[in-house]
């Protein structure tokens, strides 16, 4: 038993404590965090826009040109794995750019667009449709009333599932080292291969990334009970 900790001890010291690593590892969780981050962030705008796109309708109801091409965007990268669309974007589309960091954050941003798109579809539909008559019976126009009466109404619907997109984008961005980012798992890639050891790196790895997302769960959680105590006032 004394060999076994004395063993797990010295894999231990070559995986974080040797040549300061440990710093290693928080430094690719940097990367991590800025890819999700700003891929959230543009996520939530292009998810936004293609929401209302797929719900934009004629006068008669029927579907417009803009509804065909939200369809298309949210069938197309739904139906296509996120690290195809990651090499997509490194090799054909950006092929001149060096920038990993936003080519990763442009790939992974339109990506979680199309989820957060159908995320905020439900949202808005979710709202009461006497909100809009409302809006148009004090004379706005149905954008002024989408704007302004709607879309507030349904922010309230769509955080909590927004907030279960950023983690599951924030574990998607593991794949990010196929584009030569050093981000959280190529860390413990790297450092497995300096210490011919790939146990102690990859749990260190794994049990960041569960910190991490658990401090985000008790954040969402507490988050979403705020909000059901606003709905009970």
């Amino acid at each position: 038993m004394t060999e076994w900790f004395a063993k797990v001890e010295k894999l231990f010291t070559a995986a974080f404590i040797t040549k300061d690593r440990w710093k290693l590892y928080f430094e690719g969780l940097g990367v991590t965090l800025e890819i999700a981050f700003f891929a959230a962030i543009l996520g939530m705008i292009i998810g936004t826009v293609i929401a209302l796109m797929k719900l934009s309708t004629t006068r008669n109801g029927k579907k417009t040109v803009l509804t065909v091409i939200a369809n298309i965007y949210i069938d197309i990268i739904r139906g296509t794995p996120s690290v195809l669309q990651l090499l997509i974007m490194w090799f054909v589309i950006m092929k001149n750019s060096k920038n990993g960091v936003l080519i990763a954050v442009l790939s992974f941003g339109i990506n979680s667009g199309a989820y957060v798109a159908e995320i905020v579809r439900a949202g808005i539909l979710a709202v009461d449709n006497g909100q809009m008559e409302a809006g148009r019976s004090l004379g706005l126009s149905k954008a002024q009333t989408m704007c302004y009466i709607v879309l507030p109404q349904a922010v309230k619907n769509v955080l909590p599932p927004i907030g279960n997109e950023f983690i599951v984008l924030l574990k998607e961005t593991a794949i990010v080292g196929y584009v030569s980012l050093t981000d959280l798992t190529r860390t413990a890639n790297q450092i497995s291969s300096r210490t011919y050891d790939a146990f102690m790196p990859l749990i260190g790895a794994a049990v960041i990334y569960f910190v991490v997302i658990k401090i985000l769960t008790i954040l969402l959680a507490q988050l979403e009970r705020g909000l059901r105590k606003g709905d009970n006032r």
